[in-house]
């Protein structure tokens, strides 16, 4: 169970490192150089400005912003190479350790965990997503539940693993039952409604192509698939501590559909994968191989909110205890069995554990009871001070994702537009995000374009929520080629690639799915859309209204140029760069995993291959032939060996052979005795 689950972390930790690399930050597909676009000298926000040398010393610094970043003068490197670096160490460890289960060990998870938290730290507002702190939390999660194998050398079950494991039923619960919470909390009519479904397909960042298809579902069907969602998000995740088998059985294939239903109309990177790998915790051995899905009758009662802000505050403090006392049995019976099994090192390693799993499970209260505000005013203080103290760290989180239905009136899309005379305006078309009318949906998962992401979280509001929007603009302008690969990776589709736009503009435009026709054909165009209004101003450089953006956000580089450092780290980064430039990012990490998988299929057909050379032919042809000779006496051998089976029957094999030749001697003598006495007789 503890391998199958290791094998998806892994899987969606080589995933985050084409993220923080860039390869999944952006569409130009690279899995190191990517980063160039948006935290390079030249990119939209520089990670350097996240980096202050103010002359403290490294473990102030360590201490003031966790970050390996730290170390990247001392070892000759900017802050982009060096950000490269760390990306690529983390790709190629993430990978070692798909394919090598001997390093599924909790200092690799360590190494990830802290190379990941290292890429955060400057990531800003694109790498601010719930999935990057589920991930950060899942990975620290990891360390805990990981055998020390690289130190210690033995890969057994520990008496504590089931104690450190069960943080991740916790983290699991608490995600899921927050993202249901929030849809009702947030007073959303569409989710009180139950009509939320009916715009969600259409307005989510970027759909897949079955969304247009699931949108034409009658209006029913969506209202009890919001019905649906309550249920699995809500009354389902209680059922994660259940000491009955099957309800947590019912409870896993419940979650399993709503993100595989996800999966297939949306869009959202690794984030449904890795909720998957944490659904892993809620089966046993005996179950890893089953599949079974079950239908469970809804029932559509209506409630107010004060209704259920009551059902909140009542149950969010007995979900607490039921997680207290859920802990509480897998520490008494891990104890018991270090008792009566292990030596001193076992309980010590139970005695360690168990004191961080309380740890990790007291200070995810903090961000659990967020949900309801009485219930978090009665948490102890001192909890509350423990979490503050960990809090740069992402060890635990607050879950709830979405909290309000957006895109009612239709989804809001910011179009770029450019002109080289002010007059003919040409749009600028991003790789995933919706612009082209006639362009079907993209299907990118796991991979996430962020930029095309921020872009949707932009049209949410003015461009004054979206600093980075004018930064953006800015480097459009100059031509710069490591921003235009974030729109375009071949930059030959981009169409002002060959000279840089002298204006740009952007206008706000309202999208929907477009609908069959009355004789149920299909149209030739995705979606159809309105006018809104303007988004952007026209600007070109040197306008003021760009001048006076740029220099409210802060956005202008006033620094002189930086020279390239020339180590020998820094060359082979700039190889590796050039080396996987221009590969559309979804293939790199598709290519990447495809190539894991067959791999470690291969790795499995060899071990299969060497098993089987190691059982000898002969002992089963042995066997099977004392088996012929002795029917009656097989029943004596049933509680022995195969070898023991088979040498026994050589050794009667020897003895029947032995005799045989006794008795043509004995007939022999017998011929040649008659012959004489016939010779006398003569």
């Amino acid at each position: 169970m503890y391998v199958w689950y290791f094998s998806f972390c892994e899987a969606a930790l080589l995933h985050s490192y084409s993220i923080s690399s860039g390869s999944n930050l952006f569409p130009s597909g690279t899995l190191v150089f990517l980063s160039l676009s948006l935290y390079g000298n030249d990119g939209l926000l520089p990670a350097r400005w996240q980096l202050r040398y103010s002359g403290k010393s490294l473990g102030e610094q360590l201490l003031s912003s966790p970050t390996l970043l730290w170390l990247g003068p001392r070892l000759g490197l900017d802050t982009h190479t060096a950000m490269e670096l760390l990306c690529l160490i983390g790709a190629a460890l993430s990978l070692a350790a798909t394919l090598v289960e001997a390093l599924r060990d909790s200092v690799v998870f360590f190494c990830l965990w802290a190379l990941y938290l290292s890429m955060y730290q400057v990531g800003q507002v694109f790498l601010y997503f719930q999935w990057d702190n589920l991930l950060l939390e899942t990975g620290f999660l990891c360390i805990l539940v990981a055998p020390l194998t690289l130190i210690r050398g033995s890969r057994g079950v520990r008496a504590h693993d089931r104690v450190t494991f069960w943080l991740i039923r916790w983290l699991l619960f608490r995600l899921m039952f927050a993202s249901g919470v929030v849809k009702l909390t947030s007073r959303c009519p569409t989710w009180w409604g139950l009509t939320a479904l009916t715009y969600h397909y259409e307005t989510q960042c970027i759909p897949t192509p079955l969304a247009w298809f699931a949108l034409q579902l009658p209006v029913w069907w969506h209202k009890f698939s919001v019905v649906g969602t309550f249920i699995i998000e809500i009354a389902a995740p209680l059922l994660f501590f259940s000491p009955l088998r099957r309800l947590r059985l019912g409870a896993f294939y419940l979650q399993v559909l709503l993100q595989v239903l996800i999966i297939l109309t949306g869009n959202y990177n690794f984030f449904n994968l890795l909720t998957l790998a944490l659904c892993l915790s809620l089966l046993d051995d005996q179950h890893v191989h089953f599949w079974l899905r079950k239908a469970d009758k809804i029932s559509n009662n209506a409630f107010t909110f004060h209704q259920f802000n009551q059902f909140l505050k009542t149950v969010t403090i007995p979900s607490i205890w039921i997680g207290v006392l859920s802990l509480t049995w897998e520490m008494v019976t891990a104890m018991f069995r270090c008792v009566c099994v292990c030596r001193f090192w076992g309980t010590l390693q139970w005695t360690v554990f168990a004191a961080a799993t309380v740890a990790m499970f007291t200070i995810s209260l903090v961000p659990f009871s967020y949900i309801e505000f009485d219930s978090h005013a009665r948490l102890w203080p001192g909890v509350r001070q423990a979490y503050d103290m960990v809090d740069r760290y992402q060890l635990v989180n607050s879950y709830g994702l979405f909290r309000r239905m957006t895109g009612v009136s239709g989804r809001p899309e910011v179009v770029i537009e450019g002109s080289n005379d002010g007059v003919s305006w040409t749009e600028i078309e991003f790789m995933y995000k919706p612009g082209n009318l006639s362009a079907a949906p993209a299907v990118l998962t796991p991979h996430q374009p962020r930029l095309d992401w921020q872009m949707w979280f932009a049209a949410l509001g003015d461009q004054t929520q979206a600093p980075w929007f004018t930064s953006l603009i800015y480097s459009l302008l100059q031509g710069k080629r490591d921003v235009i690969e974030l729109i375009q990776t071949d930059v030959s589709q981009y169409p002002f690639y060959q000279q840089p736009p002298t204006y740009l503009r952007a206008h706000r435009y309202r999208y929907w799915f477009t609908e069959p026709k009355a004789d149920g054909s299909y149209p030739k165009r995705w979606w159809r859309r309105v006018y809104d209004e303007e988004f952007y101003p026209k600007v070109h450089l040197g306008s003021t209204f760009l001048e006076s953006m740029l220099n409210q956000h802060g956005l202008k580089d006033k620094s002189p140029p930086r020279r390239m450092p020339n180590t020998t780290v820094a060359q082979a980064v700039r190889w590796v760069r050039s080396q996987v430039r221009g590969v559309p990012t979804h293939i790199l990490i598709w290519t990447l995993i495809a190539s894991s998988v067959t791999l470690c299929l291969l790795q499995g057909l060899q071990n299969r291959n060497k098993h089987t050379e190691r059982t000898p032919l002969t002992y089963m042809a042995a066997g099977n032939d004392h088996t012929d000779n002795v029917p009656d006496d097989s029943s004596d051998h049933c509680g022995k060996s195969d070898e023991q089976q088979a040498a026994k029957g050589e050794e009667e094999e020897k003895k029947e052979d032995g005799q045989d030749s006794e008795d043509e001697v004995e007939e022999g003598g017998g011929e040649e005795k008659e012959d004489t006495v016939d010779d006398e007789e003569d």
